[in-house]
């Protein structure tokens, strides 16, 4: 059997992963003939055929999908051996994966951006905006280094730090503006709209209102804050949105923005990264700065 390599397993897991040729290549920043040779020269080192034959999307063959735990594995085991590697040397930070939600990415990315790369000369940052459920499961995996979430995420394998605490806002709409802030229960008269089920943000709010998913049903939901707050401007109800949203969102013209005086509704945002990695103090240090750029 011919040697198979890294790069095999690396676009091999692209492709199982993504089940699709042109994402996987772009995951891989490669193209997409460039990772079919590779692919192909996987399933001839190995002499099986890993892939099903003109599927779509991509399927994978039985052994396939055992092949694909295995390469995971493995794949997560490199990087695990790179991060040794360059926290014992003491090497500077060069790349950096970060995932963030979709309710705090619009709201931060740039700013953190700027401060990281400002910090940490020559450095290589990849954001990845994805629902919780899907960044802890690449943070665990290794496709990602950190990730910026809600807390708390009661995954032992994972360690946390608490970045900051902020509120929940009402949005209604302009007619409302003088009116008193409804108490939380009677949001659910007013046609509360939510996010898509899998946000953390929709259980959140949810959870406020003292609504189960069970009571949902003439729930309107939204893929985004921003299409939430332009459907209350529309007059289709009203909606919560995060502190740090309400600069870029106030901006939609014919809503209100208001305050709960009493037990406002509140969210714990942190980071987090693999339990077991060895560069803990890089990603302490990466939260810092995360930390600061938002005091």
């Amino acid at each position: 059997m011919t040697k198979i390599t890294l790069r095999q397993l690396r676009y091999f897991e692209a492709l199982a992963q993504h089940r699709h040729f042109g994402v996987a290549s772009n995951a891989c920043s490669v193209t997409q003939p460039a990772l079919s040779m590779q692919i192909r020269d996987f399933e001839l080192a190995l002499g099986v055929s890993l892939f099903e034959k003109g599927t779509h999307p991509v399927q994978l063959t039985p052994l396939g999908r055992i092949i694909a735990a295995k390469s995971k594995a493995i794949m997560l085991d490199v990087a695990e051996l790179e991060e040794l590697v360059r926290a014992s040397d003491n090497q500077p930070l060069i790349n950096l994966r970060l995932g963030v939600i979709p309710t705090v990415a619009p709201y931060i990315f740039s700013r953190i951006a700027k401060d990281l790369t400002m910090h940490f000369t020559g450095l290589n940052l990849k954001m990845r905006e994805a629902i919780t459920s899907k960044l802890i499961t690449a943070v665990i995996d290794g496709e990602l280094d950190a990730a910026i979430i809600a807390l708390p995420t009661s995954e032992p394998r994972l360690r946390e730090l608490e970045l900051f605490r902020e509120n929940f806002l009402l949005v209604r709409p302009k007619a409302d503006a003088k009116k008193p802030v409804p108490r939380p229960e009677m949001l659910r008269e007013m046609r509360l709209l939510l996010l898509e089920e899998g946000h953390c943000f929709r259980d959140q709010a949810l959870t406020f209102c003292k609504m189960g998913s069970s009571g949902t049903q003439d729930v309107m939901d939204g893929n985004s804050l921003t299409t939430l707050v332009q459907m209350v401007a529309a007059g289709f109800g009203v909606t919560l949105i995060p502190e740090m949203a309400a600069e870029f969102e106030g901006r939609i013209p014919n809503i209100s923005i208001a305050k709960f005086h009493k037990n406002p509704p509140k969210r714990k945002i942190g980071m987090v990264w693999r339990r077991n990695s060895p560069l803990k103090d890089k990603y302490i240090e990466i939260a810092q700065i995360v930390k600061a750029s938002q005091s």
